[in-house]
């Protein structure tokens, strides 16, 4: 079991870790109604004392979007500060997870939206790396990603995390590390909780967010480093063949950061990755604030 950080926000309070339960019958955990967020916090290294997120106000206004898709209110604004509470009450001594969530989190047996008990949870955790820096190796799942028709993909939803789940269950039990995703017209979607980018021929190709997949933030962020050094990029539908004939493929997210895929089904891709060691040690150099090109990407916390 990991060790959390001391101190959760629960129902709006700060209280030990240890005593933010729930009841058993809590309707997000039958019914998942709930929605959720997630950043990395690190030390500032030239500041011990200060804590740097990375776009730590596109992930406070992302969850406020999800939180509308559960009919709840929950201002950008609020999260945002929540967060730096936190942070500040807990005062990480190493690079730290922060996971926001929010849910109906009064207990009932009807699955509803209205008249039901919303509320905003955030607990952390230490974590390193998420995936291996060497590269991982991944199959196409028999599970497909669900359609934004039939469930509101534009938010981070805790009910869509089945899917994700089935998927790298299978992709571990059958000898891999991940699972890459179709969604429902049989065209690369992205990962179990990361986006996918292909090059090929000098270009970065990326699912367009048509394609059912989340718009990830780190996946913006890539687009626009990529852009800015001159690197094309081209937002379309993928097929899977394209998978085994391109240059490079990497996986993308806040937990995995930008980790490269080495492997495809029985397709061995190739070691040398050029634009992915570019974009991997831009993206560091910018959330360890070595990079200062995109100041307002970048928000510190003072520790008290």
């Amino acid at each position: 079991m990991p060790d959390f950080l001391p101190i959760a926000y629960f129902k709006d309070r700060f209280i030990p870790f240890s005593e933010a339960n729930v009841s058993i019958a809590t309707h997000g955990l039958h019914y998942g109604t709930g929605a959720f967020g997630g950043l990395r916090a690190i030390p500032n290294p030239q500041n011990p004392r200060q804590i740097l997120t990375f776009r730590l106000d596109r992930h406070s206004k992302r969850l406020s979007q999800s939180a509308r898709f559960l009919h709840f209110d929950l201002p950008a604004a609020k999260i945002q500060q929540v967060l730096v509470d936190f942070v500040q009450k807990n005062a990480p001594t190493e690079p730290v997870y922060l996971r926001p969530f929010i849910c109906t989190s009064e207990m009932g047996l009807v699955p509803r939206l209205h008249n039901i008990e919303k509320s905003l949870f955030v607990f952390g955790l230490p974590m390193g790396d998420y995936l291996s820096n060497d590269g991982v190796k991944c199959r196409i799942s028999s599970w497909c990603r669900q359609e934004d028709r039939s469930f509101p993909l534009r938010g981070k939803i805790t009910g869509a995390y089945i899917t994700s789940s089935l998927a790298k269950t299978e992709a571990i039990e059958s000898g891999f590390d991940e699972a890459i995703l179709l969604n429902a017209q049989g065209k690369v979607c992205e990962a179990t909780g990361m986006n996918i980018f292909l090059v090929r021929d000098g270009k970065l190709i990326t699912p367009d967010v048509d394609q059912d997949v989340l718009e990830g933030i780190t996946r913006d962020s890539i687009i626009v480093l990529a852009q800015e050094m001159g690197i094309p990029v081209v937002q379309r539908t993928v097929d899977k063949s394209e998978l085994y004939a391109c240059e490079e493929v990497f996986l993308c997210g806040t937990a995995a950061k930008i980790t490269p895929i080495r492997q495809i089904e029985n397709y061995t891709l190739p070691t040398e990755r050029p634009v992915t060691t570019q974009l991997k040690q831009k993206l560091a150099d910018i959330t360890e604030n070595r990079d200062q090109s995109h100041p307002d990407w970048i928000f510190a916390i003072d520790l008290p």
